[in-house]
């Protein structure tokens, strides 16, 4: 079995590293994995996607044309990407930015406030980690011991204090409906 998944936002937005723990999860899980990331030149601020595939068997190409998840974190991602979803795929939105709603009836939709949510819990750029939560509750894809040590892993360690932060994030995403 294949996951195929994109995620895809402004440049700063974390969409890179939230790919990067994604494919990290399927590694310690003992998959085949391919991270893919894509980004305009200006970086911050700039668009930022990447694809990550999950499989039981080795993958021919890292290319996402049909993903089974998107993860769109702003108005142009959601527009580049979202006829690109399977149909009977998840398309998670953070509708603090997103302001497009989905007309297509052949896709699951969630949006949450993912921004907002990380303002008010002081995480402040933690969006992409709470998306990622939710996608992970909605889905099973990976355990939060899984997604933890893929954090790890991610995370230098100059910065491991925010390993614990990034899986609060989770969490808290993890508890949206």
């Amino acid at each position: 079995m294949t996951t195929e998944i994109i995620l895809a936002g402004f440049g700063g937005q974390g969409i890179l590293f939230a790919g990067k723990v994604l494919a990290y999860s399927g590694l310690i899980d003992g998959k085949e994995v391919s991270w893919l990331p894509s980004y305009g030149p200006e970086m911050r601020g700039g668009t930022a996607n990447c694809s990550v595939c999950v499989s039981d068997e080795p993958i021919g190409s890292p290319l996402v044309t049909q993903p089974d998840y998107l993860i769109a974190m702003n108005g142009p991602s959601y527009k580049k990407f979202i006829d690109e979803v399977k149909a009977g795929g998840l398309v998670l939105l953070d509708n603090s930015i997103v302001e497009e709603t989905c007309t297509r009836s052949d896709v699951t939709v969630l949006s949450l406030p993912a921004t907002d949510i990380a303002g008010e819990s002081g995480l402040n750029g933690a969006a992409n980690m709470i998306l990622i939560g939710r996608m992970l509750k909605e889905t099973k894809l990976f355990s939060l011991e899984t997604v933890r040590k893929a954090m790890e892993k991610c995370v230098p360690p100059k910065r491991a204090h925010l390993i614990e932060s990034n899986m609060k994030a989770i969490q808290i995403g993890m508890e949206q409906d």
